[in-house]
């Protein structure tokens, strides 16, 4: 028997019982379809939250309060650490630096309200993170040092309190029961895996030291991010600021009170993650290609 032969008897099988064929047939397609769908979804996690990190912010570095678990009482980080971080001097490959106030409060306008996150911000955070407004202008130098009742909006916010994303400079909302004047409207960056950055508000620094997100010691900040001169030199940045905080804080090297992340960490993190994510998925459909398949073998032993 030839090749001919035994091709020509395939196909008159197949014909000749074309409802058991049809049935074969559908269940491995649906067996490889469910696999390459499964393996794209964790693929497009990946690049999803890849994106996501990097559209923070390009070479930044993420300094927060806290070390390993051995350290005890680990002091708080402070603006004076912020600028110390900027002075060119003690670090050549630090950018920018805008160190972060946040917490949540009420702002309302006009019988309209909405919780939402508060973030005390200095001009630099402009830059350093990435961020642009839509209308207005952003905080500046002068609101600063007036620690001005002003605010720029998230556009989810706008739209809660005023039913539209543009027009809204120069309204005046409350915000934990003080008025505020709208001076921007951020560019919309849609949800994320992180939450919502259109669900925030911004106001000065000192604004929010002062009026809304008091702490037992004003020049607190909860996180500082740095932007490095360029991707070449992030690490030297990185080190550049342990050495800083361990001078300022008094810490030896191994007992840091402070943890210094960078973007390229944040990606490691996530790539790791989806990619258990997609072994795990790709795992399951190919057992079910493969039950799917035994299924099969024994119909068509049974029918011979």
């Amino acid at each position: 028997m030839n090749f001919w032969q035994s091709f020509i008897e395939a196909v008159e099988s197949l014909t000749s019982n074309k409802l058991r064929s049809a049935l074969t047939i559908l269940g491995i397609v649906i067996g490889v379809g469910a696999v390459i769908a499964m393996l794209a979804i964790g693929a497009g996690a990946e690049n999803s939250i890849t994106g996501e990190i990097q559209g923070i912010g390009t070479n930044l570095l993420f300094v927060f309060r806290g070390g390993s678990e051995d350290v005890r009482n680990p002091k708080p980080l402070t603006l004076g650490d912020a600028d110390a971080i900027a002075d060119p001097f003690a670090a050549p490959s630090v950018a920018g630096v805008a160190p972060i106030l946040q917490g949540s409060g009420e702002i309302s306008f006009s019988g309209e309200s909405s919780v939402t996150s508060i973030m005390g911000v200095t001009p630099e955070f402009e830059s350093v993170r990435n961020t642009s407004v839509t209308e207005g202008e952003f905080i500046s130098d002068a609101h600063i040092l007036g620690r001005s009742a002003v605010v720029i909006l998230g556009t989810d916010v706008a739209e809660a309190l005023f039913g539209r994303k543009s027009g809204i400079t120069g309204e005046t909302v409350r915000i934990e029961g003080q008025p505020f004047r709208v001076i921007g409207v951020l560019e919309e960056k849609g949800g994320s895996s992180f939450g919502s950055e259109d669900d925030r508000i911004l106001v000065p620094m000192t604004t929010a030291q002062s009026r809304l997100l008091r702490r037992s010691t004003r020049d607190l900040v909860d996180v500082i991010f740095v932007q490095a001169v360029s991707s070449d030199v992030v690490m030297d940045a990185s080190e550049e600021i342990s050495q800083i905080l361990r001078s300022r804080h008094r810490t030896a090297i191994g007992e840091d009170d402070f943890t210094v992340f960078s973007q390229e960490d944040f990606l490691d993190v996530a790539s790791s993650i989806t990619g258990i994510l997609t072994i795990f998925l790709g795992g399951i459909a190919g057992i079910s290609l493969l039950v799917g398949g035994i299924g099969i073998m024994n119909i068509m032993l049974v029918s011979v």
